[in-house]
């Protein structure tokens, strides 16, 4: 049995969806899932009683996938089953994204429990090298994808973010703690003609059984409202939600989709 810890946004209603047979959703208190029924509701200071309970459910495989805040612990909050664990959740806490996610994931793993990555429990979601749109990028648009690829692996070393826009080889924006959408909104009212692109790819070593990156409808337009001309992904590495509709968006928005092979 799967158990699904989901977060905000598209990709765990479209995990829980691949499913055939229905998957155990958890969510953490205030992150929860917008478009899903909530099975079992959990803090990081109740974590051990989770998994606990996911055991005497018959639960053999979790999930993890969608966004989450970083919550506020309460040390007095912590019960008997979650002591054990406390030094690997504090030591989470005070990591970035990458290194709090690998931390969460030891501890299924340790209680017997396999993680299974988003992109399988919901095949699919990965696109293989192409431009599967209308526009093509130009090269000037290869040269700021490879530009665009330097900045994201500097940021993902530091465990900052997976995403940047880029013009004529100077970074536009990059990503922070706030996400892409933010990023992009950041461009709106940008004072030069426009143009560029949206790199998104996967930090340098990240943990990929969870926290792909994703692009989706809504990251489309926003790309377009920032004034972009297409959006490049690594392809296998960042997740698409709904791969036909992100398409079509580009296709009705004139901007280009390009899934590019990492080593190009």
């Amino acid at each position: 049995m799967l158990a699904l810890i989901a977060g905000r946004g598209s990709l765990p209603v479209a995990i829980a969806g691949a499913q055939e047979q229905p998957a155990l959703i958890c969510a953490l208190e205030d992150n929860g899932p917008e478009r899903l029924d909530v099975d079992l509701w959990f803090r990081i200071e109740t974590l051990g009683s989770l998994i606990a309970a996911l055991k005497e459910r018959g639960v053999t495989r979790v999930c993890l996938a969608g966004g989450i805040r970083r919550p506020q612990v309460d040390p007095a909050g912590f019960d008997a089953a979650t002591l054990p664990l406390i030094p690997v959740l504090m030591g989470a806490l005070q990591s970035g994204d990458d290194g709090a996610l690998r931390a969460v994931l030891s501890v299924f793993e340790a209680a017997g429990l396999a993680v299974v990555p988003a992109q399988e429990a919901a095949p699919g979601l990965l696109l293989e090298a192409s431009s599967p749109t209308i526009a093509q990028p130009t090269e000037a648009h290869q040269r700021d994808a490879r530009r665009g690829a330097e900045i994201v692996a500097a940021m993902g070393a530091a465990d900052i973010g997976q995403a940047c826009a880029v013009l004529n080889g100077q970074a536009l924006a990059v990503e922070s703690v706030f996400g892409t959408d933010w990023m992009l909104a950041c461009l709106f009212d940008r004072p030069d003609e426009g143009g560029g692109i949206l790199y998104k790819a996967p930090k340098p070593d990240q943990d990929r059984r969870a926290d792909l990156p994703a692009i989706g409808p809504d990251t489309v337009r926003g790309a377009a409202d920032a004034g972009l001309d297409g959006l490049v992904i690594e392809a296998g590495g960042v997740i698409l939600l709904d791969p036909e509709a992100v398409i079509a968006a580009c296709d009705r928005l004139g901007l280009f989709l390009w899934s590019r092979d990492p080593q190009g």
